[in-house]
């Protein structure tokens, strides 16, 4: 079930960073979930960092840092992916 979890989570993380971006990333559903897990895990792993994995209600920190390293990791998968079509 942890597993499903990390897939919805992933997938709501990879979307969230996709609407934050600017401009049109051509990007699957795919894609957006797996570099959205990442960002999600990467997340959890520097608020357990920062010492805040345990806050009470929405982790809204949490959600922030799973987004912000979204963002990157899509951008990341953007530059590399375009520097190889060329």
């Amino acid at each position: 079930m942890e597993l499903v979890g990390l897939i919805i989570f992933g997938g709501v993380i990879g979307a969230l960073a996709r609407l934050v971006m600017p401009g049109d990333q051509n990007l699957g559903i795919l894609w957006t979930i797996i570099l959205g897990v990442l960002g999600a895990l990467v997340g959890y792993w520097l608020s357990g960092v920062l010492g805040v994995e345990d806050t009470p209600g929405i982790d809204w920190i949490r959600w922030i840092i799973s987004t912000v390293a979204a963002v990157l990791f899509i951008s990341i998968y953007i530059g590399v992916r375009g520097r190889q079509r060329v």
